[in-house]
């Protein structure tokens, strides 16, 4: 009979053993795995979560290729671990991260692969490395290499790493170890790459969101200059249309026969305020056209001493009135030159006005000197000169700089932007040299030649002279005076609309005291309290609207009727004046009749 004995046999018994410590360094060894790669994904999200949230260190590329490398080498016992990244159409792989602490204890499995191919690499930092080596190890059991793609597939490099060689009389612990170190790898890989694509999509968003943030800045800059470019516009057209329609009313009222002189006096006032409004207009149309490339240029032969003159007769007048000395020093070799002659008069006059509008005292002076193929023009003045921060922004359209000197921004702030361009279209440009309270120099330099000598096509023949004439008593008015005559105290720093409403008022029968500015007109107010101030809210040594809170927060000046003359006429400058104190409000161009209209009200209500 055959017998069964119950107790186990001894290789059974040892196969299942090794069966179970089998599974429990798998399962040890799977757990390594995704601890891991846990970890050294929550490294990478860390470097993701700076860049987010604008943190001061900011992740880069390299943050996450540091990181790989560092963690991979940790993870796998100080093994080699190195990134190699590939530039665009190239053959060739450069190692440009690699961790600190490489193995010593064995050669390299990764050498000792590509030796087989007859070559000795080194996997060093900078050391350069054939794709198709990389590729090699890529496919090698188990692998070396493992690529790096974006989410485009494009190559963004190779890790690579030299792994230390398993040692364990286990051959099944080795094999394990083996897949799951391949498996910890790829999957490393591909965290890797993954980080770069949301890296690059961040980077890319923040870089558009940036570029939003300054294409907004730079719109609102622009509506800004826009804004500030139409109430600038609107007051410098305002004033020469005042004096214009002022005296044009003057002239025509019934029953009043001015001299020949005074006649003659109002007729230049209002030719003189015709040709600063049509300079106006030709600076907003010249850039207009220069930057739509339609300007076109007369080139002829200038004659230099003759245009230089004509150009300074033009500014005398106003220099005079200034006390200001002017000066021409002209170099004795430079007589012609090929230029368009109004547009080079142009560019000499902006300059010329400018220094005259920022000089109280001295000279203002034009040098013209040859420097071997070029001539230079120079504008010089002894005014307040010109900071280094401003001089950056002169030449930008509608840039106008705040200064005491001036009464008000004067022009539209396009003068010096139309003298660039049209420097530049002569093959030229402008240069400045300025220091505060020191003047300025402003040279334009043109070449001596023109290749368009023979180029013909003008756009406009008007002379660009800006500047205003005084003008003188004015006429009667049809509304018959007022008795007793009440005292009007009139605020106005511009002369032809102060003489202009001084005049007209008069003629209604009231007492007109003038004054030109803040301090001038405290001191009327100390001496005489008026029916009426009539108040222009531009003046050249205080703000009006700053003036009116003065006089109402006064118990003397309290109920004085305050009526606003202004060329401020901007949707809403009526409400700000108002909000301010004043009683009512006129825009200039002043209409005569309706300020007279105005005056009678108050005037009456004070009686």
């Amino acid at each position: 009979m055959q017998q069964y004995s119950s107790l186990p046999e001894q290789n059974s018994q040892l196969d299942a053993t090794q069966t179970v410590l089998t599974t429990i360094e798998q399962l040890r060894a799977e757990l390594w795995l995704e601890r891991s790669l846990s970890q050294l994904q929550n490294r990478l999200n860390e470097c993701l979560v700076c860049l987010v949230n604008n943190q001061q260190t900011v992740a880069t590329e390299a943050d996450i290729f540091k990181t790989v490398v560092n963690e991979l080498s940790s993870a796998l016992n100080n093994s080699t671990v190195a990134i190699a990244l590939v530039e665009p159409q190239q053959t060739v792989s450069k190692i440009c991260f690699i961790s600190s602490s490489p193995s010593r204890r064995s050669s390299s499995p990764l050498l000792k692969a590509i030796a087989k191919k007859g070559k000795k690499p080194r996997l060093r930092l900078q050391e350069e490395i054939d794709i198709q080596d990389l590729q090699f190890l890529e496919k090698q059991e188990p692998p070396q290499a493992w690529l790096l793609a974006d989410h485009a597939g494009g190559v963004i490099g190779w890790l690579i790493v030299a792994r230390t060689t398993i040692e364990s009389s286990c051959e099944l612990f080795k094999d394990i170890c083996t897949q799951i170190t391949s498996q910890f790898l790829a999957r490393a890989a591909q965290q890797c790459a993954a980080t770069i694509t949301q890296l690059r999509r961040i980077q890319s968003l923040q870089q558009h969101c940036q570029n939003l943030e300054n294409f907004n800045q730079e719109l609102e800059r622009t509506n800004q200059l826009k804004n500030q470019f139409l109430a600038n516009t609107s007051h410098e057209i305002r004033t020469p249309l005042s004096s214009i329609i002022g005296f044009t009313h003057l002239l025509l009222a019934q029953g009043y026969d001015p001299s020949r002189e005074r006649h003659q006096e109002y007729l230049n006032i209002i030719q003189s305020s015709g040709k600063h409004l049509l300079a106006l207009i030709n600076d907003i149309l010249d850039l207009s056209k220069i930057e739509a490339n339609q300007l076109e240029m007369h080139w002829e032969k200038v004659d230099l001493q003759t245009l230089c003159r004509n150009v300074l007769i033009l500014v005398k007048e106003k220099a005079a009135n200034k006390g200001l000395k002017l000066v021409l020093e002209i170099d004795c070799n430079v007589t012609t030159l090929i230029a368009d002659s109004l547009r080079l008069k142009q560019m000499l006059l902006n300059l010329l006005f400018n220094a005259l509008k920022f000089t109280n005292t001295g000279t203002i002076g034009l040098q013209v000197k040859s420097h071997n193929s070029w001539i230079h023009f120079t504008v010089w003045d002894t005014g307040t000169g010109i900071s280094k921060e401003h001089q950056t922004e002169l030449f930008q359209p509608y840039f106008q700089i705040a200064n005491a000197v001036v009464s008000r921004y004067e022009g539209t702030g396009l003068g010096l932007a139309v003298t660039r361009k049209l420097a530049e279209l002569h093959g030229g440009w402008v240069e400045v040299e300025s220091e505060l309270n020191c003047g300025s120099r402003f040279t334009i330099i043109l070449p001596l030649r023109q290749a368009q000598e023979g180029e013909v096509g003008r756009t406009r023949d008007e002379e660009l002279m800006v500047g205003r004439t005084s003008g003188g008593e004015t006429s009667p008015s049809p509304h018959p005076p007022i008795t007793p005559s009440p005292n009007i105290l009139l605020v106005e720093d511009d002369l032809p609309n102060a003489q202009m409403m001084q005049t007209y008022l008069q003629k209604l029968g009231y007492q007109v005291n003038l004054v030109k500015n803040a301090a001038q007109m405290w001191k009327s107010l100390n001496k005489q309290k008026p029916a009426v101030i009539l108040l222009d809210i531009q003046l050249p040594d205080e703000n009006g609207l700053a003036l009116v809170k003065k006089l109402r927060e006064h118990k003397r000046y309290q109920t004085i009727p305050i009526i606003v003359q202004t060329a401020m006429a901007m949707k809403g400058d009526r409400e700000t004046c108002l909000a301010a104190g004043v009683n009512d409000y006129i825009a200039k161009p002043i209409d005569l009749p309706v300020l007279g209209t105005l005056v009678s009200k108050y005037c009456k209500a004070c009686i």
